[in-house]
């Protein structure tokens, strides 16, 4: 006996109405949470980086209009012994910077994700820095680094250094005094990113490596390492971008000096542009620093799917 299979009814004209005002709805809903966020990035940040690569191209000093010059800027910029210094001291802080914060970051991280008596305290001590007024943050290490008063040259004579470190007012240990700062300021707050990546690992991981004999150091390479690589690449870009446009912390410590050895790209920007008047030839600098960020993101999200495959 053959069996009949009854096609499916389709829906009624009224059915199919509601649910096309459901979608409707829906779809109306989550533009409603969307658009602030694009109207405020399109107006705050795309259309001032638009009228940026403009200006690149122009000269313009705020008042009248701007003149097209074409690649003008951007010759200029060859010959500009500033700029090259800015560029290099921009480079030697971030080198340095992102492995210090980094290493010491993960490293507060780890002794911070204990069960240890009083470990709340100890977090909110490490991360409070971040929080702490930049203003305030810098008098006080200039005091401490001051050659005649400080207590950090107070406590190297003792120790046979007779010759202490000039700190900020030394062309030579200027920009590492600005980078240990730096990197204090700034390792709280990445702290608290590695422990919320450490504390996703499962720990049965932890345990399955211990059950096979391995040390410590060898849970840390075989499990923890692995593990965090999408917060580590999270935080090497976050670091990156942020050592690229370093700028308060340098004009609070030395302003720039002593001379220009502590000049980076984001200050040379604010003095050819807000002091000078030279706008067009600050976007160019703009334009440049622009490129350093995209292009070191686009090399470090490279590396991170080539090592993810």
């Amino acid at each position: 006996m053959a069996t009949t299979i009854e096609a499916p009814a389709r829906p009624t004209r009224p059915a199919r109405r509601r649910r096309s005002r459901r979608v409707w709805r829906n779809t109306a809903v989550g533009w409603s949470f969307l658009l602030p966020n694009f109207i405020g990035f399109a107006v705050l940040t795309l259309a001032p980086v638009l009228v940026l690569f403009y200006l690149a191209f122009t000269d313009w000093n705020v008042f009248g209009v701007a003149r097209w010059t074409g690649m003008a800027n951007f010759r200029r910029l060859i010959h500009d012994q500033s700029f090259w210094t800015a560029l290099e001291n921009t480079l030697y802080y971030t080198a340095l910077h992102i492995p210090l914060t980094l290493g010491a970051a993960l490293g507060l991280a780890l002794l911070l994700n204990r069960r240890l008596r009083g470990v709340a305290f100890f977090r909110t001590v490490a991360f409070f820095p971040y929080i702490t007024s930049i203003v305030a943050a810098a008098q006080v290490w200039n005091m401490l680094f001051s050659p005649q008063y400080g207590p950090i040259d107070a406590v190297l004579r003792p120790l046979g250094i007779a010759h202490p470190p000039g700190w900020t007012v030394s062309t030579t240990w200027s920009m590492p005094a600005v980078i240990l700062v730096g990197t204090w300021r700034e390792m709280g707050y990445y702290m608290l990113i590695f422990l919320a990546g450490l504390q996703t690992i499962p720990a049965q991981l932890y345990e399955a490596a211990r059950v096979d004999g391995a040390n410590a150091w060898q849970r840390f390479r075989a499990v923890t390492v692995p593990s965090l690589r999408p917060t580590t690449f999270f935080v090497t870009v976050m670091l990156t971008i942020g050592s690229f446009k370093v700028f308060d912390l340098i004009l609070l410590l030395t302003n720039g000096g002593p001379g220009q050895s502590t000049l980076v790209l984001s200050q040379y920007i604010y003095q050819t542009g807000f002091q000078e008047n030279h706008f067009g030839y600050a976007s160019a600098i703009s334009v440049v620093l622009f490129v350093l960020c995209f292009v070191a993101t686009i090399v470090q999200f490279h590396v991170n799917k080539r090592r993810s495959v």
